[in-house]
């Protein structure tokens, strides 16, 4: 494995023309039906994280293809779901995958909206909850909304453990930088609790008869 990863970070560094789309379709890829269960999409994007923190790439450009890979992946997945419908539940290769697609479906209806913020950061069903949102006929616009919303947050996550790695206190350049380091962590940590108090709140309401 490490030696893919490695493979893959000289790539992007020899040609640094094509790191965006790169890492958008890394980050479609870990995004997409199945797809995201075969790739180290994690490791590379931690990897992806260290060559903004030496500022090999740039910083803002590589957010945004990011951020727009993961949004296409969702989307494909929901939409996927949404065409055929829970047959696709029967058929290859999701029939070899049940036991996730029974956590996905218990996911999604116990806490909706919020299970496509949250399953963006739950590993074993992130790649699948789009696609069960899509077969349960979720609304196009709150998913949407949830999709867009939860990359925005999913990808300064992924890359901040290998930016921070990148960049040791000496190699901070000014306050300015140093603030929006902390700010993005404060952020995301802010985003994150405020996800897992609504979904705890939801999951603790009494349900109608």
């Amino acid at each position: 494995m490490d030696q893919y990863i490695a493979l893959a970070e000289q790539f992007i560094r020899d040609n640094q023309d094509w790191a965006g789309p790169i890492i958008a379709l890394i980050t479609l890829g870990e995004s997409l039906l199945v797809v995201g269960l075969l790739i180290p999409a994690t490791a590379l994007l931690i990897m992806t994280g260290g060559l903004l923190g030496t500022g090999t790439l740039p910083l803002t450009p590589i957010l945004l293809w990011a951020m727009l890979g993961a949004v296409i992946g969702d989307a494909i997945s929901y939409y996927l779901g949404r065409w055929i419908g829970p047959a696709l539940v029967h058929r290859w290769p999701l029939r070899q995958q049940r036991s996730t697609v029974a956590r996905a479906r218990l996911f999604f209806y116990r806490y909706g909206f919020m299970s496509i913020l949250i399953g963006r950061f739950l590993g074993p069903i992130r790649s699948t909850i789009p696609t069960v949102a899509g077969m349960m006929r979720m609304n196009h616009l709150s998913f949407q909304a949830a999709n867009v919303l939860s990359a925005i947050l999913w990808v300064p996550l992924m890359f901040a453990p290998g930016y921070l790695a990148a960049r040791s206190v000496g190699a901070i350049e000014s306050g300015s930088q140093a603030t929006l380091i902390v700010g993005t962590i404060l952020s995301v940590s802010v985003a994150a609790y405020v996800m897992y108090k609504m979904a705890r709140k939801r999951r603790q309401a009494p349900r109608k008869p």
